[in-house]
C-alpha cells in the first residue's frame, strides 16, 4: 500500500489547528507541575490538617505513591495507546486524572489520600504517553523539536501557577489549614474539565490509522485537516509526490517490541534509558526537596516557599522555549550535548557554593534557576528523543518504557537520597548528591556525542521506518 499521509501532514503550514493541539494536548504538563507543585507545597499543611495529620514520613510516602502511580499509568496506558488508538487515550487519561485529582480534595485519612494520589498520577503517566505520541505525529517535522520542548517546557508554567495558588491557598487568613490544600488540589479537577472540552476538537492521529490498516479514515482526517488548515491561512495547498510503502498491519507483541528495541535500535534504547535517567534522578531529587532545602538551611517560612519557586519555574520554563529553536536549525546531537554537559557543570559548580556557605535563599534560587534553564531543555529533548527514534507502531509504549524505566532508575531513588542527606544536616553530604547528580548529566551528554541522532526536520517515517514497511 502506498500512502502519502505523512508527506501532507509535514507539508501543512502552522494554523489555528496546531495551536489547538499544543494548547489541548500541551496542558497535561502545565497539570503535572500544577500537581507536583502543590504537593510540595502543602507538605507542611498535611502535617498540620487537623483531619489528616500525616508525619513527614507519610508525606514522602505520598510522593513516591504519585510517582509509582505514573510509572504504571504509562506502562498500561502507553500500551493501550498504541493499540486503541491516541485520541480514546487521551481522553481517558485525562477523565482518570480528572477524577482521581478531584478526589484527593476529599481525603479523609492517609489512606484514603495516598490511594487517591497513586491514581492521579496514573493518569498523568497515561498521559504522557498519549500525549508525546499524538503531538509529535501531527505537528510538521520542521518544526517538531522547539514545539515538543516547549510543550514539555510548559510544566513550570504549571509549576509557577501551583506555587503562587499556593502563597495564597496557604494563608490562614484565607482559608482554614484543612480547607486550604483541599482547595489546592481540586483546581486541578476543574482546569481538566476545560481541557477535556477542548479535546473534543481534535481528531484520531492519521499516522495511528494509517499503520493500522486503516487507509479510508486516515485519508479522511487528513482531508478535514487540510481544510481547517487552508481555510485559516487562505492558501492553496499543493499535492505532495512523496509517498511511503507500507505492508500488512504489525502486531506488536512483547517479543517485537523487545526485538525492536534491542536489537534493531540498540544504541537509540541505551541513549534513552541514560537522558531519561539522569535527568529524572537531577529534577526528582532537587525539585522534590526544594522546600527542605529552603527550609532547613535558610529559614525559609513554609507559606513562603511558593514565591522561591516561582521564579525557578520561569527558569525552567524560558529554557525550553528559547532554545527550541536550536534543536531544530542547529540539530540535535549537538543541542542535548550542549544542554546536558552544561547543566551538569552548573549544577556542580552551584553545589559548591552551597557548601561554602556563599549563598542565601535568594542566590541560591538564582543559581539554581540558571542550571535548570539548560537542564529543562535537557529533559524535554530526553522525551523528544524516545519519543521519534522509534517506530509508529511501538512509540506510545516505548516513551511509556523510557519513562518508567528512567524514573524508576533515576527518580525514584533521587528524592530519598536527599531527604536523608538533608536529614544529617551536612552541607559536604548534600554536595556529595549534588555532584553525583551533575556526573550523571555529563556522562549522558558524552553518551549523546556517540549514539545521537540527527532527527531535525525529518519525517518520523524516515527517522525509524514503520515496522509495517515492506
Amino acid at each position: 500500500m502506498q500512502t502519502d499521509v505523512p508527506a501532507r501532514l509535514d507539508r501543512l503550514p502552522w494554523s489555528r489547528f496546531h495551536r489547538l493541539v499544543v494548547v489541548a494536548l500541551g496542558i497535561t504538563w502545565i497539570l503535572d507541575g500544577l500537581e507536583v507543585t502543590l504537593a510540595g507545597s502543602v507538605a507542611a499543611a498535611l502535617q498540620t490538617s487537623p483531619r489528616l495529620q500525616l508525619t513527614p514520613e507519610q508525606v514522602g510516602l505520598t510522593g513516591s505513591a504519585y510517582l509509582a502511580g505514573a510509572v504504571l499509568g504509562a506502562l498500561f496506558f502507553g500500551h493501550l495507546t498504541d493499540r486503541l488508538g491516541r485520541k480514546k487515550l487521551f481522553n481517558v487519561t485525562l477523565g482518570v486524572y480528572l477524577v482521581a485529582t478531584a478526589a484527593t480534595a476529599f481525603s479523609w485519612d492517609f489512606a484514603s489520600f495516598m490511594l487517591f494520589r497513586f491514581l492521579t498520577g496514573a493518569g498523568i503517566g497515561g498521559e504522557y504517553a498519549a500525549i508525546n505520541s499524538a503531538i509529535q505525529e501531527l505537528i510538521p517535522a520542521r518544526l517538531r523539536g522547539r514545539l515538543d520542548l516547549a510543550i514539555n517546557g510548559s510544566f513550570w508554567v504549571g509549576a509557577a501557577f501551583g506555587a503562587l495558588l499556593s502563597v495564597w491557598l496557604l494563608d490562614p487568613n484565607v482559608l482554614s489549614p484543612d480547607m486550604g490544600w483541599r482547595v489546592a488540589f481540586g483546581s486541578g479537577a476543574v482546569l481538566g474539565l476545560v481541557i477535556l472540552y477542548l479535546r473534543r476538537f481534535l481528531p484520531e492521529s492519521p499516522r495511528w490509522l494509517m499503520i493500522h490498516g486503516k487507509p479510508n479514515e486516515a485519508e479522511k482526517v487528513v482531508a478535514e485537516i487540510e481544510a481547517r488548515v487552508a481555510a485559516d491561512v487562505k492558501v492553496t495547498l499543493e499535492p505532495v509526490p512523496a509517498t511511503l510503502s507500507l505492508g500488512e498491519p504489525h502486531r506488536t507483541t512483547l517479543l517485537s517490541v523487545s526485538r525492536t528495541l534491542l536489537k534493531a535500535y540498540p544504541g537509540r534504547t541505551v541513549l534513552g534509558l541514560v537522558l531519561m535517567a539522569a535527568q529524572a534522578f537531577v529534577y526528582n531529587a532537587i525539585f522534590f526537596t526544594y522546600a527542605l532545602i529552603l527550609s532547613r538551611f535558610y529559614g525559609v517560612p513554609a507559606d513562603k516557599v511558593g514565591l522561591y519557586i516561582l521564579p525557578f519555574a520561569i527558569g525552567n520554563f524560558l529554557g525550553p522555549l528559547l532554545l527550541g529553536p536550536l534543536f531544530d536549525s542547529w540539530g540535535r546531537r549537538p543541542m542535548i550535548v550542549t544542554t546536558y554537559a552544561l547543566s551538569g557543570i552548573l549544577l556542580a559548580l552551584t553545589g559548591w557554593m552551597f557548601h561554602a556557605g556563599w549563598l542565601d535563599a535568594t542566590t541560591q534560587t538564582a543559581m539554581w534557576s540558571v542550571v535548570f534553564f539548560f537542564a529543562s531543555a535537557a529533559a524535554s529533548a530526553a522525551y523528544l528523543t524516545v519519543g521519534e527514534c522509534f517506530p509508529l507502531e511501538i512509540r506510545a509504549l516505548t516513551i511509556a518504557l523510557f519513562y518508567a524505566f528512567g524514573t524508576l532508575l533515576g527518580g525514584v531513588g533521587g528524592p530519598w537520597l536527599f531527604g536523608v542527606l538533608i536529614a544529617g544536616g551536612s552541607s559536604g553530604e548534600i554536595l556529595g548528591g549534588y555532584l553525583l547528580g551533575a556526573v550523571l548529566m555529563i556522562v549522558a551528554a558524552l553518551v549523546t556525542l556517540k549514539l545521537g541522532v540527527a532527527a531535525e526536520r525529518k519525517p518520523l517515517e524516515e527517522v525509524a521506518p514503520p515496522l509495517s514497511s515492506p
